[in-house]
């Protein structure tokens, strides 16, 4: 998709201006996005977007219209006009791969260049990172909850259209296993799977027809929905219409713990024991949880998802941290940032559990066995390096990162960072 550039905001043009005018544009500079605190409740943050965000870089100019628009409002002068026609991102982007794990302090994103290359990229940057990260963050707790079971994301009506292709990316990358969005199957190459809605049993004149219906069109391999009149008539219609081998049933509503194993023994005691059950219905990861001892087969997640489970933001930020070398802090209470380019390892025991993460300023960390860097490079000149991993790759990256954080690292219930955050050299 290409993007606006006018995603960027305001106060950016007019740190631009000025910076054009007072000569200090051309300032190399270095950016960090990193997190100064985990959602509260959560032990740790995913990187997600990362690809996304490099594919809108590509294509992120201001054309002529835009141009004409900061213009036409007096938002920008003649001389800010001209450089903004003008603009390709020249600099540097290195960063945690996607699919990482960060935690608070983490320099998962580091933008090189000049100050006003790197300024207006600012909010692009924050925009896609924060919803993104977000989401794959919620998405991942339900995947842990749910134990290898299969969880669904159907929350495309629960958002804004755009962020609903963006957020089945995310949760793909945290592992669920499919979307019920078209856009996202076609954009990304996630496998796809829904089901009938209430409306078409609705329809019909009964229930029956409606499972014959689906079934003549779809075949045995489909899902039907059966709790939209009595949930064991239902079940019942529906082994009747298809037969014992029907894939699976969809439970959309009531005390899913009680109607789960009500409808097991149901199909069961019908022959289909084979048959699966899905259930879905506002489930976050609590409830996932709570459904473990259930016989369920998958799950359909949908609001929680879209709206990162509670955390609708990964509470990421975007601080210049140096100047033609020289580390630059920020001292603002509750919001200091600490100065100077930073090099990131993760260091782990020799059985693969990771037991710190080790951040240097204006250096890098002395090696020690078991380390892994986390930084690698994105861009380059203003170019994207090659052999970028796909969004497979970042899936399992972060699969294999889950499994290396200690076990208290994957609860549900609130505590410390799964893994602490050392800061070495630079100020505060």
């Amino acid at each position: 998709m290409t993007s606006s550039a006018l995603l960027t905001d305001h106060y950016e043009l007019t740190m631009l201006s000025a910076a054009l005018r007072d000569g200090t544009a051309s300032r190399n500079c270095v950016f960090e996005v990193f997190a100064r605190r985990l959602p509260t409740g959560r032990r740790y943050g995913v990187v997600a977007g990362t690809g996304r965000l490099l594919s809108h870089l590509s294509d992120f100019r201001f054309n002529p219209a835009e141009v004409d628009f900061l213009l036409d409002r007096g938002i920008v002068d003649a001389s800010t006009a001209e450089w903004l026609a003008a603009y390709r991102f020249t600099g540097d982007i290195d960063g945690y791969a996607e699919g990482e794990l960060f935690f608070p302090g983490s320099p998962i994103l580091t933008v090189s260049g000049t100050f006003a290359e790197c300024v207006v990229l600012e909010t692009l940057i924050l925009s896609v990172l924060n919803h993104d990260s977000a989401i794959a963050a919620g998405a991942a707790r339900m995947v842990t909850a749910a134990r290898g079971r299969s969880v669904i994301e159907m929350g495309s009506r629960r958002t804004h259209e755009e962020a609903a292709v963006a957020a089945a990316r995310a949760a793909y990358l945290a592992g669920f296993a499919y979307t019920s969005n078209m856009e996202a199957g076609r954009r990304y190459n996630i496998p796809t799977t829904g089901t009938a809605a209430h409306a078409f049993t609705l329809l019909h004149d009964t229930e029956q027809a409606a499972f014959a219906s689906q079934v003549a069109t779809l075949g045995k391999q489909t899902t039907l929905l059966v709790d939209t009149y009595d949930i064991a008539q239902g079940i019942r219609n529906a082994i009747a219409v298809a037969g014992p081998d029907l894939r699976a049933v969809r439970i959309d509503s009531g005390d899913l713990s009680v109607l789960a194993a009500h409808s097991r023994a149901l199909l069961d005691s019908l022959g289909a024991t084979e048959t699966q059950i899905i259930v879905s219905g506002d489930l976050d990861e609590y409830a996932i949880a709570a459904l473990a001892a259930e016989p369920v087969d998958a799950y359909g997640a949908g609001t929680a998802v879209v709206v990162g489970s509670g955390a609708p933001t990964a509470g990421l930020v975007y601080k210049l941290v140096e100047v033609d070398g020289r580390p630059v802090v920020k001292r603002s209470e509750n919001k200091g940032t600490v100065g100077g380019r930073k090099t990131a390892v993760r260091r782990h025991k020799p059985t693969g559990t990771a037991t710190e993460e080790v951040v240097v300023s204006m250096g890098a960390p002395a090696p020690e066995p078991n380390d892994r860097a986390l930084q690698r490079a994105f861009v380059r000149g203003g170019a994207l390096v090659p052999d970028l991993p796909d969004l497979a790759t970042s899936r399992e990256h972060l699969r294999q990162c889950l499994i290396s954080i200690p076990w208290e690292g994957l609860k549900l219930s609130a505590g410390d960072p799964a893994v602490p955050v050392q800061m070495l050299g630079g100020s505060v």
